[in-house]
């Protein structure tokens, strides 16, 4: 552990301990062999556990140079990828499906999951580790406090698991918060029954007021004078409405924009 320091920029809190690290393992709910790939793998506290999966046929991408030298030293038969997931293209190396799993960087885990979803239909499933309140965001429902973004364009095309709490105490160094391992497994829904780039813009513009209801905090889009804020939605605030309603409210939105 001595040989990779952890690094702040990096979002580096390395677990360190191996029943956290074996659970997370076996959250993968694998039926038959199946690529994965890690995220981060630091000092492969993890990756240990993956590989001894005879259903996993893993690759890890590992950004920070003194990971990658530990890992090779330590892991020699691991595939292992140096580089930042964010900039790859994941087209170029899976041909079909394949699962994500990794002790997400705390400073970075929005931005990968938002890439998991536009991998979406190569990913089925993803499992792992990132600061608690992320993931009570993540796995939130309809009417609680910590529903928003991320709640709704995330259930928009996956089931979330919340699995369990992780205490600061198991990282080196530990973070100044709880960790929570969740895990994601792809619904059926193949498109939304709306424009969805037009779905994201109109979900992030009504959570950036989400003290307001629909009728002011969408005035950014449409205007303050629209014929659509008499339907009943528009008095809603926006962690009222769940998936099906934010894709009802798009195409109201839709509609106005053409007017």
């Amino acid at each position: 552990m001595a040989q990779v320091r952890a690094k702040k920029y990096l979002g580096q809190h390395f677990l360190r301990d191996l029943e956290i690290a074996r659970r997370i393992a076996e959250s993968l709910p694998l039926r038959e062999a199946m690529p994965v790939l890690e995220i981060g793998p630091g000092t492969g506290v993890l990756t240990r556990f993956l590989l001894e999966n005879p259903l996993i046929n893993l690759t890890a991408v590992e950004i920070d140079r003194e990971s990658v030298d530990y890992l090779h030293i330590h892991y020699p038969t691991l595939k292992l990828i140096e580089g930042d997931f964010l900039k790859m293209d994941l087209n170029e190396l899976y041909d079909d499906k394949f699962c994500v799993i990794g002790n997400f960087p705390y400073n970075i885990s929005s931005q990968i999951f938002f890439k998991v979803l536009d991998y979406r239909d190569k990913i089925p499933c993803v499992c792992g580790m990132l600061q608690k309140e992320v993931a009570e965001r993540i796995a939130s429902k309809p009417g609680k406090k910590a529903y928003g973004i991320l709640s709704v364009l995330i259930q928009a095309f996956y089931s979330v698991d919340y699995l369990f709490t992780v205490s600061e105490h198991v990282f080196d160094p530990p973070p100044k918060v709880k960790s929570a391992v969740i895990r994601f497994t792809r619904n059926e829904v193949q498109h939304l029954d709306c424009d969805e780039k037009l779905f994201k813009t109109v979900v992030k513009t009504a959570f950036n007021q989400r003290r307001k209801t629909m009728r002011n905090s969408l005035k950014p889009l449409v205007g303050k004078e629209n014929p659509m804020y008499e339907d009943a939605i528009f008095d809603k605030r926006p962690e009222q409405l769940d998936v099906e309603s934010f894709v009802y409210l798009t195409n109201l939105v839709e509609k106005a924009l053409k007017i």
